[in-house]
């Protein structure tokens, strides 16, 4: 069977709990066939991939949403038909949207996307959803704006998709317009697993964003719902991480009957006999951060929290494990806090084989202001280690238990809370028999439901069933040590993952955001 992974701002470029996931998925399946349809910024990440690809991926296909033939001063000019006009004019006003009248336009007609957004067809839908909706505003900026929100979206459908049997979608969202796409070419299936919704997600990031301002971060926000609902409608079935997830994507207007909840999974037997703490570390209570050095992390928080719980319990050490150089300027605010608070046994890490730390640890803290299902958790629990973590996405639930009777495996915060954190901290500081206790149900809730082999045998009766639908022979798999062995071979930074962190495509906010600087750039030197 050939199944094409399309990926967005995540795999294989981007180290984190998504790419950690395909990479995983894809090595679970070496009998079957996979292709990789990869959205990514710009040609500047051309074949700069930090995982090795598996040798079951016979093939990479990258869409850049920054590297059309925008700002060309050469235009090829091509007028629409009334079909296709109204096809456009359909997806402005988000009206019964025409999605295959527009497909089949970017696909057989030799457009420029400049000669396209510069040209007539264009600026008339754009003139009348201006005069419909935001008749308020200065035309030439409410022109350029929609230029640069429409510009990654043409891109994505001027490309050409690879043939496969099965598309699987890692979001909705430019990643689910090309899945929605190439089930209309090629026929074949359309999965879509979220392993946060993506839509929501973006909505957040807008909202905060000071790249895009006032009714602007609506028309973006709006852009995203067209292309989740066409995901939605087209799809064969989507997946979800948990409950609240998937009622999320009902909301958001996922028919019910397509929805499936597919816990993440670990594989817990390599979280075992991990290496404890070294002869200097003892007396120390051990703190573990395995994240990335951003502000969706909320890492001001926690060292805050850390510093007021170090002034009650002296043992206590922190350890942020994973890159801060993602975000220099955010990073560096983070290191000026520690020293601005004279905070002690602080200790930044960077990127480092996590495995080599988790034995270590008393406890794991997540501080972040988002998140899906995170496996940092999972694996926290896999080592035995209560965890600390911020009410997002599922991490109370993972805490607490939702399927289980168990107990508590943490302690579950309000967000940007400093004080009911540093308070978790010293609790757990002060009571080593309920770290203990607190870790073992942890490991009793990842083994009854959060295992490898719990994700790989779903997926395989999923994979397994739209090959039956389609008649094509499916080769079943043998979960092999030897598969195991590939998995665990190491990525070129030397750590499987830094961070399982289920937002590497906060990764499509710096693209859209290149995306609208590129057009802010070129209409000032079209002005001048």
């Amino acid at each position: 069977m050939r199944i094409c992974i399309v990926a967005e701002g995540c795999y294989p470029y981007v180290v984190g709990g998504v790419s950690s996931w395909i990479h995983s998925l894809i090595l679970s399946f070496p009998k079957q066939e996979f292709v990789i349809l990869a959205i990514v910024a710009d040609r500047s990440l051309r074949g700069k991939y930090v995982y090795e690809l598996p040798p079951n991926v016979k093939e990479v296909h990258e869409v850049y949403l920054n590297d059309a033939d925008w700002g060309k001063r050469r235009m090829k000019k091509h007028r629409m038909n009334k079909k296709e006009y109204q096809a456009l004019r359909s997806l402005l006003l988000g009206q019964k949207i025409e999605w295959e009248v527009l497909f089949d336009f970017f696909r057989n007609k030799d457009i420029s996307l400049n000669g396209m957004l510069m040209g007539r067809d264009f600026l008339d839908a754009v003139t009348e959803f201006y005069q419909l909706n935001y008749s308020q505003m200065v035309f030439t900026d409410f022109l350029w704006m929609m230029r640069s929100i429409y510009l990654p979206l043409f891109t994505v459908l001027k490309t050409d998709i690879p043939k496969a049997d099965l598309y699987h979608s890692i979001c909705t969202g430019y990643a689910g317009v090309l899945g929605s796409m190439a089930k209309y070419f090629y026929g074949g299936r359309l999965l879509i697993s979220e392993h946060g919704i993506y839509t929501r997600e973006r909505e957040e990031e807008l909202i905060m964003a000071k790249w895009v301002k006032g009714i602007y971060k609506n028309i973006w926000i709006e852009q995203f719902y067209k292309m989740s609902g066409l995901a939605y409608d087209r799809a064969d079935m989507v997946t979800s991480l948990y409950e609240h997830a998937r009622e999320l994507q009902i909301e958001l207007g996922c028919p019910i009957e397509k929805t499936k909840i597919v816990p993440n999974g670990v594989r817990v037997e390599e979280f075992q006999n991990l290496p404890g703490k070294a002869q200097e570390e003892e007396g120390k209570i051990n703190i573990g951060a395995v994240l990335r050095v951003t502000p969706v992390k909320d890492v001001m928080t926690l060292l805050q929290a850390f510093g007021f719980a170090k002034e009650r319990e002296p043992a206590l050490k922190l350890w942020v494990m994973g890159s801060w150089e993602e975000d220099s300027e955010y990073a560096e605010e983070c290191f000026e806090l520690v020293k601005i608070m004279d905070i002690p046994d602080v200790e930044f890490t960077g990127n480092v084989n996590v495995k080599e730390y988790y034995g270590r640890m008393d406890m794991i803290v997540l501080t972040s202001i988002s998140e899906g299902q995170p496996l940092v958790i999972l694996e926290s629990f896999s080592a035995r280690k209560p965890v600390i973590a911020t009410n997002v996405g599922n991490c109370r639930g993972l805490i607490l238990g939702e399927h289980d009777d168990f107990g508590a495996a943490g302690i579950s915060t309000r967000i940007m809370n400093v004080e009911e954190i540093a308070h978790a901290m010293i609790t757990l500081a002060r009571n080593e028999p309920l770290r203990v206790q607190m870790g073992e149900n942890g490991y009793q809730r990842v083994m009854s439901r959060f295992q490898m082999t719990h994700l790989q045998d779903t997926y395989e009766t999923i994979y397994k069933d739209f090959a039956d639908s389609m008649q094509i022979v499916w080769e079943s798999e043998d979960y092999s040590q030897e598969t195991a062995k590939v998995y665990n071979a190491e990525i070129k930074n030397g750590s499987l993952h830094e961070a399982a962190d289920e937002k590497e495509e906060d990764n499509v906010e710096d693209m859209e955001q290149a995306v609208g600087a590129e057009a802010e750039k070129d209409q000032e030197s079209r002005r001048s």
